[in-house]
């Protein structure tokens, strides 16, 4: 397990993060970006943090995913839970205009399925500060495992 770094490219965290954004090219310049991220992510104006949570792909998503997404998430392919993780994400998006973030850590999608219902109804914003804190937690998952 690696220690969080002092300084990454905007590439490094592009790939922690799931894309180039501005979040990511603002933390690119700190110095200790892994550990501003956990603070900065929640200082950001509201249309930056639903742009790096709509860089993240969908939970269950079937193609399109970058190699650590892909070996995250799973090979679990049962295609009811698929296709319920499908019917959710588009519920909770719609009901929260940003897309449904969950360090997975390893579970099967099964799993994943009871914490997205839970989190479903909750207040917008308050899910916004879940997401978001859950978005930090799989980068700094990811940097950990190299």
């Amino acid at each position: 397990m690696r220690e969080l770094p002092r300084q990454l490219t905007a590439g490094e965290l592009a790939e922690l993060f799931e894309g180039r954004t501005r979040f990511v090219e603002r933390l690119a310049a700190e110095p200790d970006p892994l550990t501003r991220a956990r603070t900065l992510v929640h200082e950001l104006p509201e249309d930056e943090q639903r742009e790096i949570l709509d860089a993240h792909p969908a939970i269950g998503r079937r193609g399109g995913l970058s190699a650590r997404s892909s070996a995250e998430q799973g090979a679990d392919a049962d295609p009811e839970v698929l296709a319920e993780l499908e019917r959710l994400n588009a519920e909770y998006e719609a009901r929260h205009g940003f897309r449904f973030v969950v360090f997975v850590n390893r579970r099967p999608k099964s799993e994943i399925l009871a914490v997205l219902r839970e989190r479903i109804d909750r207040p917008t914003q308050a899910e916004l500060e879940t997401a978001l804190g859950e978005l930090v937690a799989i980068a700094e998952d990811r940097w950990r495992r190299g």
